[in-house]
């Protein structure tokens, strides 16, 4: 896509333009995971942490009747730390392992190859639409793959709602423009209502679209999708997105192409549309009740038992960052999107 100086686009598009242009995309063209990257994840702070999820999901397998042949795809792998870690876990549970087709969605072709170097497995096929997966069970996982796709945002002033907009200026710069918008048409002809009671929506087309179609193909052949995302719980939404460079938060209209752009999932949104789908339903709890509901503590115990005290200290710190309520424990919430009749809670 061109900007030119005649140009303002809503905001969805600008962070679509941002992040996956093909020329100046920040996810086209970087790998941002690590301390060398704009920011950290949960599988680059710790293995345990794609340990935890690759056991969780061995569980979750069995919850759906062991299936013999069934997909596993992670949604958004990142540089491929948390598959490449779940997959020697796996190796330890052949009748798991010799049922899983392993599959990737991936938009960017730079962590795609980054993830084929890392990962270097032939049992692994790398897919663009999830529409043409095979019709077997699937369980998908989403580790901080929704808080990066674009979103709109829609501020009320004085009972008139707006669209936020971003123009070009003539210095090569942006700014916000806000356009008002007809919120009841959009309401109607979306099937949801977003904005009672709410002063500023934030509120993804794109996130919605995967969630219907992740939940027709779970309702469908059986599974779930597991979200891992830093978000809220609240009805009332508030102005999230932010811009991440060198591991700090800068405004979204600088240095467009080299920072990410993100924001704080709502996770009642979430709810709101799983629950406008028949047969399947939603449980959640925070990184921290889940990880230590799936023994991270006492798997860190057992790793390190024979390390030196500064390993071991290690350890414990990776894992207090993961856990602890000032750090990702409370701020991440998990999100486990299932059909009515299974009743699985391991985790939760």
């Amino acid at each position: 896509m061109k900007l030119s100086e005649q140009d303002s686009i809503p905001l969805d598009k600008f962070i679509n333009y941002a992040l996956y242009d093909k020329e100046i995309g920040y996810y086209m063209r970087n790998n941002p995971f690590g301390s060398k990257g704009d920011f950290v994840t949960a599988p680059t702070i710790s293995r345990l942490f794609s340990e935890i999820i690759g056991i969780w999901v061995i569980t979750f397998w069995q919850s759906i009747g062991r299936p013999g042949k069934f997909n596993l795809i992670e949604l958004g792998a990142g540089n491929g730390e948390m598959m490449e870690v779940m997959i020697e876990t796996f190796r330890n549970f052949p009748d798991f392992f010799n049922s899983c087709q392993i599959k990737i969605h991936e938009k960017s072709k730079f962590l795609i190859e980054t993830q084929k170097k890392k990962l270097n497995s032939k049992r692994i096929i790398w897919i663009k639409d999830l529409k043409k997966i095979d019709k077997l069970p699937s369980i998908f996982i989403a580790n901080e793959f929704f808080d990066a796709l674009p979103i709109k945002q829609f501020i009320k002033k004085k009972e008139q709602w707006f669209e936020r907009y971003v123009g070009f200026k003539k210095n090569k710069s942006f700014e916000f423009i806000d356009k008002k918008f007809d919120m009841k048409n959009f309401e109607k002809k979306n099937k949801i209502n977003i904005s009672d009671n709410q002063k500023i929506i934030e509120y993804s087309p794109l996130v919605r679209k995967y969630l219907e179609l992740i939940s027709n193909i779970i309702k469908k052949n059986n599974g779930g999708l597991l979200i891992i995302d830093y978000g809220y719980n609240d009805f009332k939404m508030k102005n999230t997105l932010q811009g991440i460079f060198n591991h700090k938060h800068i405004n979204i209209l600088e240095n467009v192409g080299n920072a990410d752009i993100t924001y704080n999932l709502n996770f009642k949104l979430i709810e709101k549309i799983i629950n406008k789908l028949e047969n399947l339903n939603t449980i959640m709890t925070n990184q921290r009740k889940f990880l230590t509901n799936m023994g991270i503590l006492k798997r860190a115990e057992i790793i390190s038992k024979k390390e030196t005290f500064s390993k071991k200290a290690d350890i414990f710190y990776r894992v207090k960052r993961l856990i602890h309520e000032n750090e990702m424990g409370n701020l991440f919430k998990v999100m486990l999107i299932k059909k009515k009749n299974n009743k699985f809670k391991t985790g939760f």
